[in-house]
């Protein structure tokens, strides 16, 4: 399906991931190394932590949340800042990470609390520990490079594996549902809206007339069929932003993230504070608007701590070059 003379799938394939080792993580997280050298372990760089160290402004004996604690990363450096008093909520949809923590690196560190469920719901997550509000949240809205290497889990083209893409695995919907299920119209929308294809609708009557379509290699070669241009290489794969978007909308994520952000203000104490990481402009838009969104009296519930996004450091994007795309924003949630 490579398609006569039109670039096909990157013929590498992705290493195999070394097996989480949680003994190994329970020994590293007592060291003081820098997490993003830690955090490797997980097979995933943090993106920021110092920058969003800053940006909470932690209280040692605070209570706060890492609203997607993936790797532990960030979850790591902000126990590293909370006192005896201090406490931590880590939440994750992903059994992977919570495992990672409970079981390796915070095996025994009594002041963190794993939760199982999406940041859309910490209000109930919050509310089944007895918490009303906290002193800060931080959300890394990117995807972990491990979940992006992982077999099996089809967000990436460079394995040849079922269309899946759910970041909860018992989630109801898969990428292979949207691709094989909706309409014509509808796909295309979406693959617009989420992953700004101009070639959208070109794309998904491509997609309908080769279904079924069972496999990210099958889809990605599809891509790169149908939206080949003559010339140069593109700078990044044909199919990157259609699988994107389908991610987007196999997770909800953008739904989950505004509602995630109507909730916020109610969650934090007066002079608390919210930190969120994006890594494309969908994600920083709305972040963004929230941030500057105000009532009918002209009040708002935050104060932006920074007039513009933080951007990842020139020596952290050299060492870790997913870092390029991520923009930090923050704010201060005001007196009701």
């Amino acid at each position: 399906m490579a398609g006569r003379g039109r670039p096909s799938p990157p013929a590498g394939r992705e290493p195999e991931l070394v097996p989480l080792d949680f003994d190994e993580a329970l020994t590293l997280s007592d060291s003081e190394t820098q997490s993003m050298d830690w955090s490797k372990s997980f097979g995933h760089l943090t993106v920021m932590g110092a920058e969003a160290l800053e940006a909470l402004a932690i209280k040692e004996d605070g209570v706060y949340v890492d609203a997607t604690l993936g790797g532990g990363g960030h979850s790591r450096l902000i126990l590293q800042r909370l006192g005896a008093k201090g406490r931590l909520i880590a939440v994750d949809q992903d059994p992977e990470p919570r495992a990672w923590a409970e079981e390796g690196w915070g095996r025994g560190e009594g002041r963190l609390t794993v939760k199982a469920g999406n940041f859309e719901n910490l209000p109930e997550l919050l509310a089944e520990e007895g918490i009303l509000k906290v002193d800060g949240i931080l959300a890394d809205l990117g995807l972990s490079s491990r979940q992006l290497a992982r077999r099996g889990r089809g967000f990436s083209w460079t394995c040849d594996e079922p269309l899946d893409m759910r970041l909860d695995p018992d989630g109801p919907l898969s990428a292979w549902e949207v691709v094989n299920r909706y309409p014509e119209k509808e796909l295309a929308d979406l693959i617009w809206r989420y992953g700004e294809e101009r070639a959208s609708r070109k794309l998904a009557r491509a997609i309908v007339r080769q279904r079924p379509i069972d496999t990210t290699d099958q889809l990605a070669a599809l891509a790169a069929k149908v939206l080949y241009r003559p010339g140069p290489p593109p700078r990044i794969h044909p199919a990157t932003r259609t699988f994107m978007a389908l991610r987007i909308a196999v997770n909800r994520e953008l739904e989950v993230l505004e509602n995630f952000l109507a909730q916020a203000p109610a969650l934090l104490k007066t002079g608390g504070r919210l930190v969120a990481i994006s890594f494309h402009s969908l994600e920083d838009r709305l972040v963004k608007e929230a941030f500057r969104r105000k009532d009918d009296n002209g009040d708002s519930p935050w104060r932006p701590i920074y007039k513009k996004p933080l951007t990842a450091a020139e020596e952290e994007v050299s060492v870790n070059p997913r870092s390029r795309s991520a923009k930090l924003r923050a704010a201060e949630r005001t007196a009701p």
